[in-house]
């Protein structure tokens, strides 16, 4: 009997050994990767302690905060970055400065440079460090093909405008090399400004994943536009991807407001995996627009430019 129960536990030990031995430990190493205006830039590389032998795919995330706050440390992006860590990606959340910080009046169609400033610094932030990511590539283990920029609100104007800026080789994009390509694009409750009409593309965009509320009046979810120049969201962009048939996803989370920003990185983490596997990894040329209606979600619909850019919202 005892010679039995011996053999039980021994057996139970083999089974559940491994799992400890190589069970994936997060870790997290923050590298300075810029200094621009006398601000010192930083990523945190969050990856786990597992010994990859092929180059890791790399998400990027940049965080949201109207281009006057925010933080690439918040709490709030935890289960996003753990989850992707689990599923073998390394995940560089990224500083970039903040052209909006003490502008007291709002953004507006006849009060544009200060948001159009705001995004030029951001998105030449983050192509400083994709630059960052492509030198130091070998001894980071990533795979450079592989590389998804995903942002939240001032964040995902930010990776759309990056990326429509680096496919129709815009000065701004000369710092990378000129044949790179993100690999994918994650937008929550973003946009792209332009001043020479709707954004087109001289070559495809990436395959992109959009989440944006319909009464989002904040970050405008169709657009925004005085002749060429204007905001253009989530949902015109969309239409011109089914248009020209460039792969994307779409969810259109009716009578939501800003905070679709935020909440699909915790309650919708599968959909956006699915999304990566799909349309990034595998490539599927795949055209998906959903209208998701939640009728028992509170949202808050009256954040808009002139109440979030006043002086209670510096003060946040």
């Amino acid at each position: 009997m005892i010679l039995k129960e011996k053999k039980i536990v021994i057996s139970l030990l083999a089974f559940v050994l491994p799992f400890f031995l190589f069970a994936v430990t997060p870790q997290k190493e923050t590298r300075l990767f810029a200094v621009k205006d006398g601000q010192e830039l930083k990523m945190d590389i969050h990856s786990s302690d597992s010994v990859f032998s092929n180059s890791q795919p790399c998400l990027m995330f940049v965080f949201g905060g109207g281009f006057m706050a925010g933080s690439r440390e918040g709490k709030e992006y935890d289960a996003f970055f753990g989850h992707f860590v689990d599923k073998g990606f390394k995940v560089v959340s990224i500083d970039y400065r903040l052209g909006m910080k003490g502008v007291k009046k709002a953004p507006g169609l006849f009060n544009t440079k200060p948001i159009q400033n705001a995004i030029a610094l951001a998105v030449s932030d983050l192509y400083s460090a994709t630059e960052y990511l492509l030198q130091h590539a070998t001894e980071l283990n990533i795979d450079t093909t592989r590389i998804i920029i995903s942002g939240s609100s001032a964040g995902a104007i930010t990776v759309l405008q990056a990326d429509y800026e680096k496919r129709n080789n815009k000065p701004s994009a000369e710092l990378l090399p000129r044949d790179f390509r993100y690999a994918g694009v994650i937008s929550l409750a973003g946009a792209i400004f332009s001043t020479e009409g709707f954004p087109t593309y001289t070559i495809p965009p990436a395959p992109t994943l959009f989440f944006h509320g319909s009464a989002d009046k904040l970050v405008p979810y169709n657009q925004i536009r005085f002749f060429r120049m204007g905001m253009f969201g989530s949902k015109p962009l969309a239409a011109h991807f089914k248009k020209h048939g460039y792969p994307y996803v779409f969810y259109s989370m009716e009578n939501i407001g800003h905070d679709v920003s935020t909440y699909p990185m915790r309650e919708f983490i599968p959909e956006i995996s699915k999304f990566v596997d799909d349309l990034v990894l595998d490539r599927k040329l795949w055209n998906i627009d959903i209208n998701f209606n939640d009728k028992l979600r509170n949202s808050n619909t009256s954040t808009n430019p002139g109440n979030y850019y006043g002086q209670d919202a510096q003060d946040e």
